[in-house]
């Protein structure tokens, strides 16, 4: 029996996580659907799928705009067919103390990094419900769980997904639906965001380190799309050690951020007076900034926790192995101690 192709719908696909997602998917033959709004990233993520093996369309959106999202979602299955999968990635954010951040700048870096994932699992339930089946995969971040400092409206906007993606799990699954959804709570990853997101800071913004590749979080996401029974998956020994940290003692977490926070997440350069901002507008319209951001030099393409994170029944059963045969030794050992 061959190989069956997936529709797969991407928000947030021009650059990043998202774009890295859709070549992930594209090298399994996928048929992908690109929704972000810059043109120049759009076309430059759409040949890498195309090259990659997949069928790459490109639909230029606003995901703050549920009537924008919910054309687009007619657009890919009237032209592709029924959506297997949908991945909400897209976001905006501003780098900034909270204080600096003005009224206007909040609400849009809330409805586009939240309300567009309600509005794009709106669209993708609408249609998956009719067949009762599909994944819909929520990107999330440690940021999900621990707020930190100078990211206070994108930290808001990913404990709100949080919350949704909880309660609608929770409705699937008393209706005993065949629709499933899962989250993927990232770390650190070495996107273009920080050289195109709104700053204010005085430096350049950078992850917190450890960084990671964005082709980490695609093999995450693909890996969820795959087994979405789970309700979510962890990426990197950072995202683990923050999640447990914070949830054994956040009061230590917070004062730690914030003697910590502001310098981690800034270089030693300038920021440059010229960066680009997508917070209203695409910055990737005539230029195409690719997957990767500035961090190569600091960021890695492995993770082990993520490797154990799919493989978690393996290292159960050599644990539990490696407890049996513990046992054994010690019985040993005891039973030669007795007979002496």
């Amino acid at each position: 029996m061959g190989t069956v192709h997936q529709v797969v719908v991407v928000t947030g696909a021009s650059g990043g996580i998202g774009r890295a997602t859709a070549i992930a998917f594209g090298r399994r033959g996928d048929t992908v659907a690109l929704l972000a709004r810059g043109k120049a990233g759009l076309d430059g993520a759409a040949a890498e799928v195309e090259a990659a093996g997949g069928t790459a369309m490109t639909v230029a959106v606003d995901m703050s705009d549920f009537a924008a999202v919910d054309a687009a979602a007619d657009r890919v299955e009237g032209e592709l067919g029924p959506i297997d999968v949908w991945v909400n990635v897209a976001f905006t954010s501003v780098f900034a103390p909270f204080t600096q951040i003005k009224p206007e700048e909040f609400a849009r870096v809330t409805t586009v990094s939240y309300l567009g994932y309600v509005y794009g699992t709106m669209a993708a339930l609408h249609r998956m419900s009719t067949r009762n089946q599909g994944t819909i995969v929520q990107v999330g971040s440690a940021l999900a769980y621990r707020g930190i400092p100078l990211q206070s409206a994108y930290c808001g906007a990913k404990h709100a997904i949080q919350g949704f993606n909880e309660s609608l799990r929770c409705e699937l699954l008393h209706d005993h639906s065949g629709i499933h959804t899962t989250m993927v709570q990232m770390p650190a990853v070495n996107t273009p965001q920080f050289s195109w997101v709104l700053s204010r800071l005085p430096k350049k913004a950078q992850p917190v380190p450890p960084i990671y590749q964005p082709e980490v979080a695609a093999r995450a996401v693909v890996y969820a799309a795959d087994h979405p029974q789970r309700r979510e998956y962890w990426v990197g020994a950072s995202t683990a050690g923050t999640l447990l940290a914070n949830a054994v003692a956040p009061g230590l977490l917070d004062a730690y951020l914030g003697r910590t926070g502001y310098a981690s997440q800034q270089t030693s350069e300038p920021r440059p007076a010229d960066q680009p901002e997508n917070l209203w507008e695409p910055a990737d319209t005539v230029t195409d900034f690719g997957t990767h951001g500035a961090f190569d030099d600091r960021s890695t393409s492995r993770s082990s926790q993520l490797w154990a994170s799919h493989h978690h029944w393996l290292l159960a059963a050599g644990v539990g192995a490696a407890v049996l045969g513990a046992a054994a030794a010690t019985g040993t050992l005891l039973g030669r101690w007795v007979r002496r």
